[in-house]
């Protein structure tokens, strides 16, 4: 495992003392992107500061700490829109959702509509890579435009956090252009590959990808992502990136792949690594329900703490979007 550096722990700190040394809570509440020509309906989560006590919450298999319905605490708040994994869910961080929400951000996540749990219909669908980024612009839209509080965000402060297919989705809207080759090559080189329905999207359609960034991103957070960019689509990439890596990958995510990332973005990366962890390791640590109706993910290698590993990526993450967000 590789522990904070002390510009983090700093940063920490620093964040702790700027709210009188006791963190806000997080408020959470249910909101409906509305459907329109460009998508249908989108089921999201809002999570801003509060200032009342956090109390436990079951919601399915998770347990959540916060204040629901909690009024919304501050004014030119920065936003954060997180982006899950392939057949994730507005659930899967929201520990860091909470631990962005008490440090003073609003924080937004939600279902992609066709790749999330319950509605894989677009998932194996090649098309599924140019929606994924437009749902997040949409989101991002709804929060600054149709939230009953957007008078209370900055709407020049806004983030994205991705994991795995949202890693790949928060590069897409920093502005970088994925590749049908490099796609082909990563997600469809193995035999198993031919009974994807995707790869052979990508191999008999000759698709292109042409996602559309979105210029009111001002940094990304992206967590072991699917990479389906060659160098040159990377250059292109504008923003402030904080880059995370699981060494054992998983889930068509490999090491090497990241790495490739990493040297060809056109500005260093502030660059983590969890020795020892899979690809899921990101996701919140499970409950004991979770794990058991998903052990695949949730149980990790033997001599990984997915909890406390949890604590530096929070602490990381919140420092990341405070000090490229400019939180006070």
């Amino acid at each position: 495992m590789i522990f904070p550096s002390p510009r983090l722990v700093l940063g920490a700190v620093l964040a702790f003392i700027a709210t009188g040394g006791n963190a806000l809570a997080a408020g959470y509440e249910r909101a409906e992107v509305p459907a329109s020509g460009a998508g249908p309906a989108i089921q999201a989560m809002v999570w801003s500061p509060c200032a009342s006590a956090p109390v436990s919450a079951r919601s399915g298999p998770y347990d959540l700490q916060g204040n629901p319905g909690c009024p919304v605490e501050g004014d030119a708040l920065p936003l954060v829109v997180i982006s899950h994994g392939q057949g994730g869910t507005l659930m899967g961080h929201h520990d860091t959702a909470t631990a962005l929400a008490d440090a003073g951000f609003v924080v937004v996540t939600f279902n992609h509509p066709g790749d999330s749990f319950g509605d894989d219909s677009a998932a194996q669908q090649v098309g599924i890579f140019e929606s994924r980024p437009r749902d997040a612009s949409r989101v991002v839209s709804f929060m600054l435009e149709g939230w009953r509080s957007r008078r209370q965000l900055d709407p020049e402060a806004i983030g994205v956090f991705g994991f795995s297919r949202g890693g790949y989705t928060a590069l897409a809207l920093a502005g970088a252009t994925p590749s049908v080759a490099a796609a082909g090559e990563r997600l469809c080189a193995r035999w198993w590959s031919l009974v994807m329905p995707l790869c052979r999207g990508i191999r008999i359609g000759e698709p292109t990808l042409e996602p559309v960034a979105d210029p009111r991103i001002r940094a990304a957070v992206v967590v072991d992502p699917l990479n389906l960019f060659d160098a040159a689509g990377l250059r292109t990439v504008r923003v402030p990136v904080q880059l995370w890596a699981s060494e054992q990958g998983g889930d068509g995510v490999e090491f090497e792949h990241i790495e490739a990332i990493r040297t060809a973005l056109p500005a260093a990366p502030e660059y983590h690594l969890a020795r020892g962890a899979g690809h899921f390791a990101y996701l919140a640590p499970c409950t004991p329900r979770l794990a058991e109706t998903a052990p695949g993910i949730c149980e990790d290698p033997d001599g990984f703490d997915r909890l406390a590993w949890h604590r530096t990526l929070n602490a990381a993450v919140v420092a990341f979007f405070r000090r490229h967000l400019q939180v006070d």
